[in-house]
């Protein structure tokens, strides 16, 4: 390499740097400065914790949504920030690190970790492949559908976008799909989508369920079971996958030699082949799952809370003669995920404690909005049009939902209509991010194979969102004026 290469190298490393930093330091000032003009310029009517409340969550937004420093350093100022300023006592601010949802979340951290030491989800993808893989049609159904079975057993929708993206893209290459294809387009997308959507039905399969679940039972003292929420959520979910996939091949329309590929099924027989029968790691894994799942599934008959069988779980795949990995490789967990669930949790928490949220909702609760309310149907398009809004504006999931949910848990009161049922739009509409890259984790983990920009996003994505916007609303009209959820 000449020094002219090495110079020009050097110049676009210290340009990206640079980059880096004025993004960062425009972030923590913007943060700063939200913060003083929130807590010194609120109306006198929320002087005292309710200004503090929300300056502090207002900075926290501010520093989410600009990523100018990790998400958990950003946690941990959030609490440091409520401890010094004190709006609510120290037993609140950590209240959220003793939720149940924090454990579960660590239990299913372990149990994924744990079906990753074996080649069981690899598996079963290539299982799902074999049988449907040899036309574009099928192979984007099964593109689909694979992230809908992990997400029983894999609680987080990055870490089941993270194993699929690689298979998915292995069968592109295999295929011969070009790198601006609209076939290689439909299936990354495929990816994106088919991660987000995963999280519907299974409450331990996002973390906006839970963080949703652990507010509503600590600030309403209503709990929402883990068969409740798959009781309430399954038609979204059974509606929503054909209708995505439905979408994206509308939007990518395809040439006829990418719509069949029958040699593709004979490359992944053959990975297929080399896994071998089932070891006996592979059995024990699969058994421990099933204990798992059917334990969260029975919750109304044993009233176990859903963190017990996810700990359970986790002691049992770790048990040397007993489960499939080590403890040693398991407890690698992404401690920033637990400080976002916890600081969050506590957020939401203090934010009802310092009777900031009833004050936001006094503020937003005008005579027309609580008119809407006490009307479902237009109770569940407002919900979705605002949550949409806010949350495109908001891009972290968990941030979107400590920060609404206490509010509408507020309007629902004044207006007398189910808070469970607010709440519950409200969770979905979080976790359905499709527009914007930064919506959700499985957006990004495609966009950051450097293989679709986010231009292609939005089309199929504006799409998705008016089929998910339609779906929930007819549930509405059915389904949940059936079971009496509305």
């Amino acid at each position: 390499m000449n020094k002219a290469t090495i110079g020009q190298s050097e110049k676009s490393e210290n340009r990206v740097k640079s980059i880096i930093f004025h993004k960062e330091a425009l972030g923590i000032t913007a943060a700063v400065i939200v913060f003083c003009l929130v807590l010194w310029g609120l109306p006198q009517a929320f002087d005292g914790p309710p200004a503090k409340m929300i300056a502090i969550c207002s900075t926290g937004i501010v520093l989410w949504i600009t990523e100018a420093i990790p998400i958990g350093l950003t946690s941990v100022i959030m609490l440091v920030l409520m401890l010094v300023l004190n709006p609510v006592s120290i037993d609140v601010v950590y209240s959220g690190f003793s939720s149940s949802a924090v454990f579960l979340i660590i239990g299913g951290m372990i149990l994924a970790n744990a079906v990753n030491q074996t080649p069981l989800a690899k598996r079963f993808s290539y299982v799902i492949l074999s049988k449907w893989g040899g036309s574009a049609k099928g192979l984007l159904a099964s593109i689909l559908l694979i992230p809908q079975i992990q997400a029983f057993f894999i609680p987080a929708t990055a870490v089941r976008a993270t194993l699929l993206l690689p298979i998915s893209l292995n069968v592109l290459d295999t295929i011969g799909a070009k790198k601006d294809s609209p076939l290689r387009k439909m299936i990354l997308l495929a990816v994106a989508f088919g991660g987000t959507i995963s999280g519907t039905a299974v409450m331990t399969a996002a973390i906006g369920n839970v963080l949703t679940v652990g507010l509503v039972n600590q600030l309403l003292g209503m709990k929402i079971t883990y068969f409740q929420w798959f009781l309430y959520s399954f038609p979204i979910w059974l509606l929503l996958i054909p209708g995505i996939w439905f979408v994206l091949l509308r939007s990518f329309p395809l040439k006829p030699d990418e719509k069949s590929f029958p040699h593709i099924q004979r490359h992944i027989q053959s990975k297929l082949h080399d896994f071998g029968r089932l070891s006996g790691e592979e059995i024990r894994c699969l058994v421990i799952l099933t204990l798992t799942v059917t334990l969260w599934l029975t919750e109304p008959y044993h009233g176990l809370d859903p963190s017990i069988p996810a700990l359970i779980g986790a002691c049992l795949m770790t048990l040397p003669g007993i489960g499939c990995a080590k403890w040693k490789d398991v407890v690698n967990i992404d401690f920033n995920s637990i400080l976002l669930l916890g600081a969050t949790l506590s957020m939401g928490y203090a934010l009802n404690k310092s009777e900031a949220a009833s004050k936001i909702g006094d503020v937003i609760g005008m005579p027309w909005v609580i008119s809407i309310m006490q009307h479902p149907i237009l109770a569940v398009i407002f919900i979705l049009i605002v949550t949409h809004i806010i949350h495109l504006l908001m891009s972290n999931v968990s941030t979107a939902v400590v920060t609404l949910i206490p509010i509408y848990i507020s309007l629902s009161q004044t207006a007398n209509i189910n808070p469970v049922f607010i709440c519950f739009i409200a969770a979905i509409t979080c976790l359905h991010g499709y527009i914007l890259v930064v919506e959700t984790m499985p957006n990004i983990v495609v966009y950051s194979s450097g293989q679709i920009t986010q231009k292609e996003f939005l089309k199929p994505g504006i799409y998705s969102t008016i089929l998910m916007m339609v779906i929930t609303i007819l549930i509405t009209l059915t389904w949940w004026t059936w079971i009496g959820l509305v």
